[in-house]
């Protein structure tokens, strides 16, 4: 009798949490706000916050010609810390040109093809990671002010109903988590609103820095969903719904997470 009355009241409170009211807007806490005290602290100390590693291994790229001959990234890009500080949250953005959803990474990738004439690094490369580290750090504490109106307006739709969407063989949405679970544990881990503020970030799980596609990648996995591809147009929509949510928290790239 007692196992089956904590089976039912397990399955009542799954219940209420799938059903919770989804927050306001203004109610989204950043990442930050559900690390422990002392790895608050090491993320903000550079000396500590072994992502910073990455970071200085993309200023070093970006000031580097890719070829003798060719052009480094502060050629166009001069004084970055002044010419560039802001532009990271403005990401995910639809591009004028192509009419297609960029995110931080998409940016970097296109400027390197097309301007530089050299091959992409590829998502998840060291070079990549390093160069979005540096470039969202630039940001760092400025809010998010990513547009979800106008030509964004389809990718944000897109992206919500990717959030809201039951997937995967435990039948999970990304909501039933990070709206109905906030604040509750999951291995050890404090469930969050989701918001990819801190990416790319140093997670203590991999040991290493990791682009926000890699941890939808891991979310998609834990509910046995499909894991769609890096910079795939399901992630990138909802990288942008996401960002949306999060308007007004600051950039705290590079964030660690646990």
């Amino acid at each position: 009798m007692s196992g089956r009355r904590r089976l039912t009241q397990g399955a009542v409170a799954l219940a209420l949490a799938a059903f919770a009211a989804v927050p306001a807007l203004s109610e989204i806490k950043s990442g930050t706000e559900f690390l422990s005290p002392d790895m608050r602290r090491q993320q903000a100390d550079e000396t500590r916050n072994p992502a910073f590693f990455w970071v200085e291994q993309g200023r070093e790229l970006f000031s580097r010609k890719p070829t003798p001959d060719g052009q480094a990234c502060v050629s166009c890009h001069a004084d970055p810390q002044q010419s560039l500080r802001g532009a990271a949250t403005h990401y995910p953005q639809v591009d004028a040109a192509t009419a297609k959803l960029l995110n931080l990474e998409g940016r970097i990738e296109q400027c390197r093809v097309e301007r530089q004439g050299q091959p992409a690094f590829g998502y998840e490369s060291p070079e990549l990671l390093a160069m979005t580290a540096y470039l969202g750090s630039l940001s760092r504490g400025l809010p998010v002010e990513v547009k979800t109106d106008g030509a964004a307006r389809p990718y944000y739709e897109a992206g919500k109903a990717f959030f809201e969407r039951r997937q995967g063989q435990l039948n999970l949405s990304c909501q039933q988590c990070h709206d109905g679970l906030v604040g509750q544990k999951l291995r050890g881990d404090t469930v969050s609103h989701g918001a990819g503020t801190g990416y790319p970030a140093y997670r203590l799980e991999w040991n290493d820095v990791g682009s926000l596609h890699r941890r939808l990648r891991a979310c998609s996995l834990g509910v046995r969903a499909t894991q769609f591809d890096y910079g795939s147009p399901e992630y990138l929509a909802l990288e942008l719904y996401l960002a949306g949510r999060a308007k007004g928290l600051p950039v705290e790239t590079p964030g660690m997470r646990r």
